[in-house]
């Protein structure tokens, strides 16, 4: 069998090498997922070609990378990049009127080439509008992944205490929701990180059909996010540090993330300042993406900034507490490494984690977690009981797990050990892409013998709510 695959990542900044996470809020996990994906799908002898469609930037502001029409990534990778809309870069909310243009563009590409993909995976609502008018034109099924969910982030920007006109006007969430439930209606296969997105996010969309749904956790780079650290990358970090902290020696709560308000970082900072042990025993490290400047970061990033930066002026975390401008994609494994050798703790304290492949990082390099008890950390932690969950919707109880988290030094260890070897276990990118592959070979074999051109006919009814792909 020799695949082809083409999968849309339209927004944020994707390239082969260097990725930008946290550079802003649409350049995070997703963007790593999809990249490490589409590298491992050319790694298996079932698959000949994986194409990845992204937008083309020009822009001042960003990287010449991003204006390559095409990309060498690996054999059997390359990275495609269409114009639609302005040349500049976008946030993905103000994507939603050029989505048409790339539509067109891809039907003129694949009618031009004659070289179409057996499966089209596209990965959030932009790409799965986009995914289902491109899988009907090309009569091939289609993958949906819709990494977090409008439905959800509705739902806790609501309780968050947001108004719902302020929602769709930072969001535009009516059309995130209703290209959502357009993706799972004509979805062949819905991959979903864990049972949790399943049963309580994906249901609540009336499109959604359980029996589409197939678990696939993520994988980790063993080869990167490993336990055996070295003391140049020591010194590396420490260098780091040495501009924040007074005493390098102390064991690190390290939160790694977008500057984002679903990532709760200063709910975090104020944790960590209510309690005299935490600040007397240990110090507070937020790698926060990489920024020049504050006044230059989007309104949400500002806001995120400016409740930490008042955080510690409250409660004088100064020397306490660092909050590095840059680093770079290959320090994020060394910065765990740091954190475990000096007996720390990786912190996720996010109000949502549907994944969450930070905590799956930090295991593997030996750092226990303490995270929210939410989504993916929750089937994360049930597998390799490596630290503690805790509800972040009271800030004493989270504080005194986090104190929890360094009151025994066995059972630090033990988390420790049992991180490293959970994740080997349960989490590789081998083990996700021979599930993944299983379960799109067994559709295609199964709808083969229902319809000679290898296409569910019922992805087809209701058509006339499309476009028209001619």
């Amino acid at each position: 069998m020799s695949l082809k695959f083409l999968h849309l990542h339209l927004h944020g900044l994707i390239r082969s090498t260097n990725l930008e996470l946290g550079r802003d809020s649409d350049t995070g996990g997703q963007t790593k997922y999809v990249l490490e994906l589409v590298k491992s799908l050319a790694n298996t002898p079932e698959v000949d070609q994986v194409d990845l469609v992204t937008r083309f930037i020009k822009d001042t502001k960003v990287d010449n990378d991003y204006s390559k029409e095409q990309e060498f990534v690996e054999p059997g990778v390359k990275i495609l990049r269409f114009k639609f809309g302005p040349s500049k870069y976008l946030r993905k909310e103000l994507l939603w009127p050029y989505l048409d243009e790339l539509t067109e563009s891809l039907f003129a590409y694949y009618k031009k080439t004659n070289n179409k993909p057996n499966w089209i995976h596209a990965h959030y609502a932009d790409a799965g509008y986009v995914g289902v008018r491109l899988s009907q034109y090309l009569k091939v099924p289609l993958i949906f992944t819709g990494h977090s969910l409008g439905r959800e982030k509705q739902r806790k920007l609501l309780e968050a205490g947001l108004k719902r006109n302020q929602i769709e006007k930072l969001y535009c969430i009516s059309k995130r929701i209703k290209a959502e439930e357009e993706a799972l209606r004509f979805a062949d296969v819905v991959v979903t990180s864990t049972q949790q997105e399943a049963v309580h996010q994906y249901s609540q969309y009336l499109s959604f059909s359980a029996p589409k749904a197939k678990v696939i956790p993520p994988g980790v780079d063993h080869n990167k996010f490993h336990h055996i650290h070295s003391t140049t990358e020591t010194s590396e970090i420490d260098n780091m540090m040495l501009p924040f902290l007074k005493d390098l020696r102390k064991p690190p709560l390290l939160t790694i993330s977008r500057a984002v308000r679903r990532k709760n970082i200063p709910f975090l900072v104020e944790a960590y300042g209510r309690s005299e042990k935490l600040k007397r025993k240990t110090n507070l490290i937020l790698v926060l993406g990489c920024r020049d400047n504050t006044s230059k970061l989007d309104s949400q990033q500002k806001d995120v900034f400016h409740n930490i930066f008042e955080m510690i002026d409250k409660y004088n975390l100064y020397g306490k507490v660092a909050y590095p401008k840059k680093h770079t994609p290959a320090q994020i494994p060394s910065l765990y490494r740091w954190a475990a050798s000096r007996g720390g703790l990786f912190v996720n304290p996010a109000l949502a984690e549907p994944f969450g492949l930070t905590l799956l990082e930090a295991s593997s390099c030996g750092l226990p977690i303490i995270s929210t008890n939410d989504g993916g950390p929750k089937e994360i932690q049930s597998k390799c009981k490596n630290g503690l969950l805790v509800d972040v919707d009271d800030i004493n109880k989270f504080k005194a797990i986090l104190e929890k988290g360094f009151a025994n030094s066995s059972e630090w260890k033990l988390w420790s050990r049992n991180g490293i070897e959970g994740v080997h276990r349960h989490f590789s990118w081998n083990t996700h892409v021979r599930s993944y592959l299983a379960t799109l070979i067994d559709k295609y074999q199964t709808s083969s013998i229902s319809s000679s051109s290898a296409i569910k006919q019922s992805c087809l009814k209701g058509s006339s709510s499309l476009i028209n792909p001619h």
